[in-house]
């Protein structure tokens, strides 16, 4: 499986620190409230030292719900998000959300939309953030402000073993799968029309359309389509060795919500530099 390799952009993080301060005690003994005196700056020095080194990023941001940081995704990406057989999610965003919610003081709470569903309910303010894979396009900028990138996604073409698309030049004619709502879809409707392209709620159903022969080819991103193409190992897919687009994924917020965004871009800088967006990655996606 290809890697996929983080691409943050550099953003300055601001570090409040604040300092502690003891209070003297009175005493009735002239001599001994000297030395306690002493003692008692030498230990609120030492408190305030401590403080400071131990205290990391201080973050006031408003969320939807007091102390959770609520987060809309689609989980049918894999390896970004997918669902555990205990009913829970995991996957690329699933840890990343996890960690820039710790990061902010916040828990985390997620949710399984359909991809679209995801898009308006940060749009409009039924949480504070969506992540599934999402890139940043001109049109969903009008609609919603995004992070810098912390991922960046090629989308491909698979197409059975036997088919004669060799290269998205070779999809003019063809009927392509792509999930809804994604820049797949937005891509193959700009360049060869609705009767061309058949949109499906999640990768999987695409994929499996496409098995079934009901379409000619589907287009979705890299990482998911190496899941898709293995967990159908036995039904003779492929994925085309030239890339159909390439791009860069953020973490969407509603429009003017610039104190969440800040605080967001912070830890997401945080995160590059001590090394725990390329670990998460790692995780999910091997090198090979």
């Amino acid at each position: 499986m290809k890697k996929l390799t983080a691409i943050m952009l550099a953003s300055v993080m601001a570090f409040s620190l604040a300092a502690c301060s003891g209070d003297s005690s009175e005493s009735t003994a002239p001599e001994s409230s000297s030395t306690t005196t002493s003692e008692e700056a030498a230990s609120s020095e030492t408190a305030s030292s401590e403080s400071a080194s131990a205290e990391t990023a201080s973050y006031d941001v408003t969320t939807v719900e007091d102390g959770l940081l609520t987060m809309h995704t689609n989980a049918a990406f894999p390896p970004y998000e997918m669902t555990t057989d205990d009913g829970g999610f995991e996957g690329i965003d699933i840890d990343m959300a996890t960690e820039i919610a710790k990061r902010l003081g916040l828990e985390i709470n997620i949710e399984d939309k359909d991809f679209d569903v995801a898009l308006l309910d940060v749009q409009n303010g039924q949480c504070d953030i969506a992540m599934a894979g999402i890139t940043v396009t001109e049109d969903r900028l009008v609609n919603m402000d995004f992070s810098n990138t912390y991922a960046n996604g090629v989308q491909v073409i698979i197409v059975p073993e036997n088919s004669d698309i060799a290269g998205p030049e070779d999809l003019a004619g063809k009927l392509i799968g792509v999930q809804r709502g994604t820049t797949g879809e937005m891509f193959c409707l700009d360049e060869f029309g609705e009767d061309s392209v058949d949109p499906n709620p999640n990768g999987m159903s695409a994929v499996m359309k496409l098995i079934n022969g009901q379409v000619d080819a589907v287009v979705i991103d890299n990482a998911p389509a190496q899941e898709l193409v293995a967990a159908n190992a036995d039904q003779g897919l492929k994925i085309l060795d030239t890339a159909y687009a390439d791009e860069d994924y953020a973490i969407a917020v509603q429009k003017g919500n610039t104190q969440l965004l800040d605080a967001i871009n912070s830890v997401l800088a945080e995160m590059e530099a001590d090394g725990t967006t390329q670990a998460i990655i790692d995780k999910y996606i091997n090198a090979d």
